[in-house]
């Protein structure tokens, strides 16, 4: 079972980048070691996941390319309080289920896309202990859509090339957005 983080101040909310932006398709490194840097970007992932109304968000979709997400069981229908699982990795999956779904990185973008129904992940928790996750429905959805942004893929890399094309003008404007902000 996940250990949980409390939720407090000490984090800061911060912006999500864009698609267009590049750390978006960078591979998260692994976290080697936890220390104050760790446990301040674990604090703003979980701020900024909750003030955006998130169901998850990876470490780089604030512009840090480091394997660790932020998960908010409560948008699964879940009763527990949101966690950070640090290098997180799949374990198994079975079975198949389309669904829409969206990506705050992506906003006002929803696409049927092809999940496991059943997953079961392993990674740390924010005391360095090892941790085990599953999941099914959205749950399932929402860490195999975590650990596929620390690996630099996006949920529009998993629809067809002819859905590609129809949101080339939105992503176009979302490259242009993301450019204009960071100069």
């Amino acid at each position: 079972m996940a250990e949980l983080v409390n939720v407090d101040n000490r984090g800061k909310c911060r912006r999500i980048v864009l698609y267009g932006n590049p750390v978006l398709r960078t591979p998260a490194q692994p976290i080697l070691e936890l220390n104050q840097d760790i446990e301040h970007l674990i604090q703003d992932l979980l701020i900024t996941m909750i003030k955006k109304d998130g169901v998850g968000l990876a470490a780089n979709q604030i512009g840090i390319p480091l394997a660790v997400f932020a998960l908010n069981p409560p948008a699964c229908n879940l009763d527990r309080p949101p966690l950070c699982i640090i290098n997180p990795e799949v374990v198994i999956t079975e079975g198949k289920v389309e669904e829409e779904e969206g990506c705050l990185s992506l906003p006002d973008i929803y696409e049927i896309v092809t999940r496991p129904e059943f997953v079961r992940i392993k990674g740390l928790s924010v005391e360095g202990k090892p941790l085990h996750m599953e999941g099914t429905g959205l749950l399932a959805r929402a860490l195999v859509h975590e650990i596929d942004h620390l690996r630099g893929i996006l949920f529009i890399d998993h629809i067809s090339e002819l859905r590609r094309k129809l949101l080339a003008p939105r992503l176009k404007q979302l490259e242009e957005m993301e450019r204009q902000i960071c100069g």
